[in-house]
């Protein structure tokens, strides 16, 4: 959570439980929980999300992950991100999914940039649920197009 204003609270964790399952339900796809089999039952979580009304480029999914600091530099927010662009992509038949972050966040823009993500700067926006003049307000954007099939 070193990129956000602060840690949720029960409440706010609860809604974005409730929010995840009801993008499964509702849409086929949400964010996965990540378990390690045999080191650790859950660090995190991975995958595609419905982008909130708010946010000045809606609608689009989103893919986000967020992993245990244990867990880190280990490839694993990689591998996951990977899974999921290839099922969103694949299996849900989307034209683009993008992603988002404070600009301050070097560690997720390289992993955006590592997937092939690419970055507009005309497209920098302050994020409509901080006050702007709060030093995480500023947000990039990142874009990534469906690949071309050639059908």
């Amino acid at each position: 959570m070193e990129h956000f204003p602060a840690p949720l609270s029960r409440a706010q964790s609860d809604t974005l439980i409730e929010r995840i399952e009801a993008g499964f339900r509702e849409r086929g796809y949400g964010l996965w929980a990540i378990e390690l089999p045999g080191e650790a039952d859950l660090i995190g979580f991975v995958g595609l999300i419905a982008v909130d009304p708010a946010m000045p480029f809606f609608p689009a999914v989103e893919i986000g992950w967020r992993l245990a600091r244990p867990f880190w530099r280990r490839g694993l927010a990689a591998e996951g991100a990977r899974a999921a662009i290839d099922f969103g992509f694949g299996s849900l038949g989307l034209a683009e999914i993008v992603a988002y972050t404070y600009q301050g966040n070097a560690r997720s823009r390289a992993l955006m940039e590592r997937l092939g993500m690419a970055r507009d700067p005309a497209e920098d926006f302050l994020h409509p649920a901080l006050d702007p003049g709060e030093p995480l307000a500023l947000h990039v954007l990142y874009r990534l197009s469906a690949p071309d099939t050639g059908t």
